[in-house]
């Protein structure tokens, strides 16, 4: 099947970007704006003030939901959406990183829908129509501001976490400025780094045809990420290794990395590491630099000379294809370290006994009703076996 290539989203980047949001929402005829936020950050930084000043500058009106947390939950998205349609809100600002944009595209989704809006992220219904969102961004990983991608957390039936993909969910806009990410915990700054160089990896490991120019592309932003990733460590405000982390956030994750692959890609490590997110409300770069070793290391044999590419193109290794398949698993997981991220769930202080093996598979199966993976397909007991390895 081909794999089409879609960025509708306006991008303003750089140093003072906010300074186009004004003009940017006279273009999307907002008239009431939902202004969507995590935590207490962008309040503290001056940024939601400086929003709300433009908001009054242009006279529209607002309302304000926060208290989006990683891993968004479907209960703080329904009462959006209860807010959205009472106070005639006709669009939503995302103010934050990829918790606080996936869940405005939920809200987006169910202000135009009669029905409740999980029925897109169980499969019951596919979404037609959204209230715009446009994207205010203070965290470079999810890639969500120009993805066609939602995932949210059913904190009120299972803590199931599933994913929705729609063109109509894309932010209409994102206002991009690396400076906004000076001020990240180091913690989440590594986390970021590990889900962009993933949702690279999951394209990267795709079935069939591919073109080299779309590997050798993976191949120097996984690498720029790297070396970017240690230096905002070392210096947090280090504008052009945040800048540079910034772009890669949504270049890895609007369809540029695809482009042609006979597929979008594997996926495997996201959906493994969404039950894990999902349970233990893990965060979501820390779970998948556990899973995607676990998952490389028990597939590897099987796909040696697609590894040793990847380890020949991002670290130069050379030689029996087998030998650098492994030596590129060992070197990910070196950097994962290196960067103070974990790779065993005993890092994070999960034990999964058979009890709870047992349920996790069955959020992972749907009950025994679905397998994993375009690049290497898992059934229910290799799933076991990547979260044996993983502990």
């Amino acid at each position: 099947m081909p794999v089409s290539y879609y960025t509708p989203t306006r991008v303003v980047f750089g140093k003072d970007a906010i300074s186009e949001l004004k003009t940017e929402l006279k273009l999307q005829n907002a008239t009431k704006v939902l202004l969507h936020t995590g935590g207490s950050s962008a309040k503290k930084s001056g940024l939601l003030d400086k929003v709300i000043s433009i908001l009054d500058e242009s006279n529209i009106a607002h309302v304000e939901l926060p208290g989006v947390k990683a891993n968004p939950r479907l209960s703080l998205v329904r009462e959006g959406i209860a807010l959205g349609k009472k106070e005639g809100v006709n669009f939503i600002i995302a103010l934050g990183g990829g918790s606080v944009i996936d869940s405005s595209k939920a809200i987006g989704y169910g202000l135009k829908y009669d029905g409740d809006v999980w029925d897109f992220y169980s499969g019951k219904a596919k979404p037609v129509a959204s209230v715009g969102v446009g994207v205010v961004l203070t965290i470079s990983a999810a890639g969500s501001e120009m993805s066609d991608s939602s995932v949210i957390t059913n904190d009120e039936d299972g803590w199931l976490k599933r994913g929705c993909n729609s063109d109509v969910c894309r932010a209409k806009f994102a206002i991009m400025d690396p400076t906004y990410t000076f001020t990240l915990p180091p913690y989440q700054s590594s986390c970021g780094t590990v889900d962009i160089i993933m949702h690279t990896l999951e394209r990267f490991f795709h079935s069939g045809y591919g073109i080299s120019l779309t590997d050798n592309l993976a191949a120097a932003l996984i690498k720029t990420v790297m070396v970017s990733g240690k230096k905002v460590l070392e210096n947090p405000e280090d504008y052009e290794a945040r800048a540079s982390i910034m772009w890669a956030s949504s270049i890895s994750h609007n369809g540029l990395m695809q482009v042609g692959n006979e597929n979008r890609g594997d996926w495997s490590c996201h959906q493994i590491e969404h039950e894990l997110s999902g349970m233990f409300d893990v965060a979501h770069g820390a779970g998948l630099s556990v899973v995607f070793p676990a998952w490389a290391r028990y597939i590897y044999k099987a796909h040696a000379e697609r590894f040793a590419k990847l380890g020949n193109l991002v670290f130069g290794l050379e030689g029996d294809n087998e030998k650098v398949a492994l030596e590129t698993i060992e070197k990910f997981e070196e950097f994962f370290s290196s960067i103070n991220m974990p790779v065993h769930l005993s890092e994070m202080n999960i034990t999964l006994d058979e009890k709870t093996m047992e349920k996790l598979l069955d959020k992972l199966t749907n009950n025994n009703t679905r397998t994993l993976g375009i690049f290497h397909n898992l059934k229910r007991e290799d799933m076991k076996k990547i979260y044996e390895i993983a502990q």
